[in-house]
């Protein structure tokens, strides 16, 4: 017992000093969590003032952007306002000239003629020699005389406006010298690669000069003589200047390349040089020829198109929609029966190079430089950005397509790099890679199911790739008689049953592979330029183009729909494969470069996005041009239109991507603005 005692009493001065320094540590750890923590709060608040600078500092320039663009789009109206009040004056001019000589004209038939009045008659500066002497006549002291002050008015005032004209000619010749100057040259660049470094400082509003040359004006639309706002003779941000003529005919534009867009071919003299020219012989022209005789639209019909000297500010109400910085004109040659309206207009700090909706055409996807983004197609609210900070920092990155997953989980980005980004949306994480093009890469699309999604690259190659193994099937184009060496692949679309893959090329042939054997079972022939955009109609019957040659066309590749026709056409090689499919429609109304098209997703529109600025809609069915809409301040590289209906998108080289709503009953206007 007392050995139980002792040890006991042996236990209790060590047991104390044990628990003394663990409540010491407790505490200590305590005071360093709580110092921890104060710490964190205080990073949260200044996290939380930063963030709201960030939203105040975005709020500003957005407002400022905005403002700009007021200020942008007022000099506009001032300067079509000025238009109108010079052209009111100069027809006051010539009525009053006109009443002049019908005044004259009663002089006794002694009197000598007057001179004729206008810029014709006008010479150097100082008083006109007088009339030669008539013999027999008195020199007349009259109102038709020499020494008629409203004579000499009117003499001086045209006097007055030619030193204009020359000083405004003078001044925009100067400008363009300048700008010439500035301009880097190009002469070192490989003419096969897409250059993107000017489009950094083209911001909107700042455009570069181009060649003497001058693309026509879209539809009749007045040009501003303003040289930071003229609409004809600069090049588009989105499309820079090339190195090669793309178009050389007389009045033609010269060669653009830009983000949104891939590379001209290098040489273009194997085919014409531009719409209005002779198609060369060959299996070209006829082709061509096939496909002129079956189009229901004739540029000598005019049926489809505006009538060229259609301006916009003269027409009727009933056939036009405008809003503060767009309008939209119907044609007047048929029954109008469609409406739309500008919902969101979304800036972006680059160059717009593609849009895209989700299957549910909820969210809308762009592209731009070095980043994707994802928007609220209702509220327009950037929801997402997209960018993969382990891409290399030095030059640009643009993002030239972008495409969701049907089920809307993922996003597939192709870029310049090459390389085919899968992200995970909701984690806004790279899920997976696709490397295997050699250059860059132009146009993605997925498949109905999900499973696959087919490339384009510049590279002359399409490929499908399985989002599940992550296995490639590479289509090449190699024709031994391609009109064009450069095939570089420009647009993709796989059919909606997925058993049709399309391509649009440089070397004006749209190209149909059958996704199961990879086999080429199908040669479209008949633009006569690059063909930059190509999609499928909603049935899978039906394929529309659309070619820097100006034009869409339709094709009916119905016939390839059944898989034993298409093995047949596999099978009995080019001759037949010519022979399966025809162009049955021509699309003509557009003054440049087609450079997007889509179909709505009940096949009765065709839309189509320009370097004219311009978005038209076309019937499907007829190929009629149905309304015109401009708005943009640059190229309309890309459009979409959402499979849920009713709405459009656009992206462009002003920076901005814009959504709009369109129905087919334009009397309901009011649900128009609420989509």
């Amino acid at each position: 017992m007392s050995s139980t005692i002792y040890n006991h009493r042996s236990l209790q001065p060590t047991g104390p000093p044990a628990q003394g320094p663990s409540q010491h540590t407790h505490a200590r750890v305590n005071e360093a969590f709580d110092t921890i923590r104060q710490e964190f709060d205080v990073l949260t608040s200044d996290l939380g003032l930063l963030r709201n600078q960030r939203d105040e500092y975005e709020s500003k320039v957005t407002s400022q952007i905005n403002e700009l663009n007021i200020i942008r789009q007022s000099l506009y109206e001032l300067e079509s306002q000025h238009g109108k009040i010079r052209q009111q004056y100069e027809e006051e001019l010539s009525r009053l000239r006109s009443e002049l000589h019908s005044a004259r004209q009663g002089i006794p038939s002694g009197a000598p003629p007057h001179p004729t009045v206008g810029p014709g008659s006008v010479g150097p500066s100082g008083p006109p020699a007088p009339p030669s002497a008539v013999p027999g006549a008195v020199p007349p002291t009259g109102p038709g005389s020499y020494n008629d002050p409203y004579y000499s008015r009117d003499r001086d005032r045209e006097r007055e406006k030619d030193r204009e004209r020359e000083r405004e000619i003078r001044d925009r010749e100067r400008d363009q010298r300048d700008r010439e100057r500035e301009r880097p040259s190009d002469a070192s660049r490989d003419p096969k690669r897409v250059k993107s470094e000017r489009i950094k400082t083209d911001r909107p509003g700042k455009h570069f000069p181009s060649s003497s040359a001058r693309s026509p004006p879209p539809h009749g639309y007045r040009t501003p003589l303003s040289p930071l706002l003229s609409a004809t003779d600069h090049y588009s941000p989105s499309l820079g200047p090339g190195p090669t003529p793309k178009l050389p005919a007389p009045a033609g534009p010269p060669t653009f390349q830009g983000p949104g867009l891939p590379p001209p071919p290098s040489a273009h003299a194997p085919y014409p040089p531009g719409p209005g020219n002779p198609p060369p012989a060959g299996p070209n022209e006829q082709s061509s020829s096939v496909s002129a005789s079956l189009a229901p639209v004739s540029s000598s019909s005019n049926g489809g198109q505006f009538p060229e000297d259609l301006d916009p500010q003269h027409v009727p109400p009933e056939f036009k929609r405008e809003g503060s910085d767009w309008f939209a004109v119907f044609n007047p040659k048929v029954k109008r029966v469609l409406d739309v309206t500008l919902v969101h207009t979304l800036m972006h700090e680059s160059v717009v190079c593609c849009v895209r909706f989700s299957a549910d055409g909820k969210f809308l996807a762009t592209g731009c430089n070095r980043t994707a983004q994802i928007y609220d197609t209702k509220t327009g609210a950037k929801t997402c950005v997209l960018a993969d900070e382990a891409a290399g920092k030095a030059g640009d990155l643009y993002i030239r397509s972008v495409c969701f997953s049907p089920d809307g989980k993922y996003l597939a980005t192709g870029a310049e790099d090459k390389q085919i980004r899968i992200w995970d949306i909701a984690k806004k994480r790279i899920r997976n890679v696709f490397d295997g093009h050699q250059q860059e890469i132009y146009s993605l699309d997925f498949s109905l199911d999900g499973r696959l999604i087919v490339s384009g690259s510049g590279d002359k190659t399409a490929r499908i790739w399985d989002m599940v193994d992550g296995s490639s099937k590479v289509l090449t184009i190699n024709d031994p008689d391609s009109l064009n060496s450069d095939a570089g692949v420009t647009s993709v679309a796989i059919s909606p049953n997925g058993q049709l893959v399309a391509a649009g090329s440089l070397d004006t042939v749209v190209r149909i592979w059958d996704v199961v054997s990879g086999i080429l079972i199908e040669r479209l022939r008949g633009h006569r330029d690059s063909v930059y955009s190509v999609a499928f109609t909603p049935d899978g019957k039906g394929l529309v183009s659309g070619s820097l040659d100006k034009t869409l066309k339709y094709w009916d590749v119905s016939g390839l729909v059944n898989g034993s026709k298409r093995k047949e056409a596999a099978a009995n090689g080019k001759k037949e494969l010519e022979k399966v499919s025809q162009c049955t429609m021509n699309f003509m109304g557009h003054t440049d470069y087609v450079l997007s098209v889509a179909v709505s997703h009940d096949g009765q529109w065709v839309v189509s996005g320009s370097k004219d600025r311009g978005v038209q809609f076309w019937d499907s069915h007829t190929a009629t041009m149905q309304c015109m809409l401009q708005g943009h301040k640059n190229s309309v590289i890309s459009i979409d239109l959402s499979p849920a209906g009713s709405t459009l998108a656009t992206g462009s080289g002003d920076w901005q991507a814009r959504i709009c709503g369109y129905l087919d009953e334009p009397s309901d206007l009011q649900a128009l603005i609420d989509i």
